[in-house]
């Protein structure tokens, strides 16, 4: 459905560590909350970016940078991005894990029943107060792939 997603920060290497936060890029030994990949951004004459997405796709990818324009980040009032999680299990440990890094708790994990049979999510904000939120859709999971362990995407699977 989408290609990337995009949010603004006024401090990249805070931004990039918080988004590790959700998958250790070294992988060597407990795998990444989310199941995502730091993966290197193709130069394409935007600012430079922190980049993530999923073990083996090229897309979606959720692209951290700075302003275009210049101006300090900000959040958008009433947007959102929702990273999907594998268990709740993975809900906790990527909610504690923001947390470590900077992030400020607006939402426990837990059941979400208003959203759906089998919702269970956690909400936060990120450094730069862009908000997230990690859930495990357990009513959807039936239409979903089975999620694969954290692995570095080989400088091959680059695209433009």
């Amino acid at each position: 459905m989408f290609s990337h997603v995009t949010v603004g920060s006024t401090d990249l290497p805070r931004a990039a560590a918080f988004c590790d936060a959700f998958c250790d890029t070294s992988c060597d030994a407990v795998p990444a909350p989310l199941g995502l990949a730091r993966r290197p951004v193709v130069p394409d004459a935007g600012p430079e970016a922190a980049c993530q997405t999923a073990p083996g796709h090229a897309l979606p990818r959720f692209h951290v940078h700075n302003p275009l324009d210049g101006e300090p980040a900000s959040a958008g009032n009433g947007s959102m991005v929702a990273f999907d999680a594998a268990s709740p299990v993975a809900v906790a440990a990527a909610h504690e894990a923001a947390l470590r890094h900077g992030s400020l708790d607006e939402g426990a994990p837990g059941p979400r029943p208003r959203y759906g049979q089998g919702y269970y999510g956690a909400c936060l904000r990120d450094p730069d107060g862009n908000k997230i939120q990690v859930v495990y859709r357990g009513d959807l999971r039936a239409d979903r792939p089975p999620r694969s362990a954290c692995t570095l995407l080989p400088d091959s699977h680059l695209t433009a």
